[in-house]
């Protein structure tokens, strides 16, 4: 079976490794929310912070080895540089199970973080390699809603699994050695090559331009959305609205809300065309304004469809919009710039909010409802459909 690519054909192995990379860029720290509680009882006289560490470490390291592994893409081969990834990756979720001393988990989190910043830049940099056009945006988003959807589904597992032992909670790790079985079915280097005038970052007589704009715009998105999953639960709780297990329904209907505009991604652009970027940043903004009533299950649950949808449809189209403007041989540095916004959004925010918050549950909507409301008004007023990357996409998907 042969997948078009806008530029030739692929073979299906090649798309299932595609596909499987991004499987696997949702899971790092995901093992360790539903055992935090057993660690305290198992490591006694560890300290907060350093039971914390085994959440957080892993989103640290990745940080610098997505833009390590990025940077390594211009001048290595990037088949290589996954599957080395994806070596580090397995075998620290092998190790993980076996360990029964703290240090040593924090030690084997820190290489967990290694690979899994080798490994993220490819799940959308292989897409810029081997798709253009309307197929590279309709691979973009069904890698997006396949990478959170692997967070529903693996969240539900490692839960299930630290309910028998806290140790089997790390076992969802190894859905990496999926990645690397499929990784060997990979091209050493993509047989289609874009032709383009734009300078590319291996070009010594000209420079490499950072997409700082849509590093801040996927930086601010990411922003506004982490409210939910950061804050519904203690929200729902001083509220008296529901319970644990309710709040953690509404997280899981959150992210299947991002994960949906994914898997078809050119419809939605064919129906909100050049207000796709604004209607995407109005639903946020919305679903934030459900927050600030104070209300029941009802308005909750549209809120966090709203805010799930909005951020579910922008992030592949600022993946594609990057890709866009660069040469295709510089697409892997370019997106892994763009990405590492997603992790640096995850770890200033706690720090952002603790110092900003008045009321820890309620004053985070408020927030971001505001800073949201602000920015869609802006976007609508002042920022053209090309500066937000929906023209050239209107264009690639009206290519037959």
């Amino acid at each position: 079976m042969k997948i078009k690519t806008g530029q030739g054909t692929i073979g299906i192995m090649v798309l299932f490794a595609i596909y499987s990379i991004s499987m696997v860029t949702s899971l790092p720290g995901l093992a360790i929310s539903p055992i935090l509680g057993d660690l305290e009882t198992v490591f006694q006289k560890a300290s907060n912070l350093h039971l914390q560490m085994l959440e957080s470490l892993p989103s640290f390291i990745i940080v610098p080895f997505i833009l390590i592994a990025g940077r390594l893409s211009l001048r290595f081969n990037k088949k290589k540089l996954l599957i080395a990834g994806l070596i580090i990756f397995f075998i620290c979720s092998i190790i993980y199970p076996f360990v029964h001393r703290l240090n040593l988990l924090l030690a084997v989190s820190a290489f967990l973080g290694i690979g899994a910043g080798m490994v993220i830049p490819f799940s959308t940099g292989l897409i810029a390699d081997y798709f253009t056009g309307a197929r590279r945006t309709r691979q973009l988003g069904i890698a997006s809603a396949i990478n959170n959807l692997t967070l529903v589904l693996a969240t539900l597992l490692s839960g299930f699994l630290a309910g028998i032992n806290w140790h089997y909670s790390f076992l969802v790790y190894c859905f990496s050695g999926i990645s690397l079985f499929f990784a060997f079915f990979l091209d050493n280097t993509p047989p289609y090559v874009q032709s383009t005038s734009l300078p590319s970052a291996s070009d010594s007589h000209s420079g490499f331009r950072w997409p700082i704009k849509l590093m801040l715009l996927y930086y601010f998105i990411t922003f506004l959305a982490l409210t939910v999953p950061f804050n519904l639960s203690l929200y729902m709780q001083n509220l008296h609205i529901g319970n644990a297990e309710k709040s953690g329904t509404l997280i899981s209907i959150f992210f299947l809300a991002v994960t949906l505009p994914g898997f078809d991604i050119n419809r939605v652009i064919s129906w909100f065309k050049g207000y796709t970027n604004v209607i995407s940043l109005a639903a946020i903004s919305l679903g934030l304004v459900l927050f600030a009533f104070k209300s029941g299950i009802l308005l909750l649950t549209l809120g966090v469809i709203l805010i799930g949808l909005g951020y579910g449809i922008m992030q592949p189209i600022i993946y594609d919009k990057t890709a866009n403007g660069v040469p295709t041989a510089d697409a892997t540095y370019a997106l892994s710039l763009v990405m590492v916004m997603n992790y640096i959004s995850i770890i200033t925010y706690p720090f952002i909010l603790s110092w900003l918050s008045l009321d820890s549950a309620y004053f985070p909507f408020i927030l971001c409802m505001i800073l949201g409301a602000a920015f869609t008004v802006f976007a609508f007023f002042r920022l053209n459909s090309k500066t937000l990357g929906m023209k050239q996409i209107q264009e690639n998907n009206n290519v037959k």
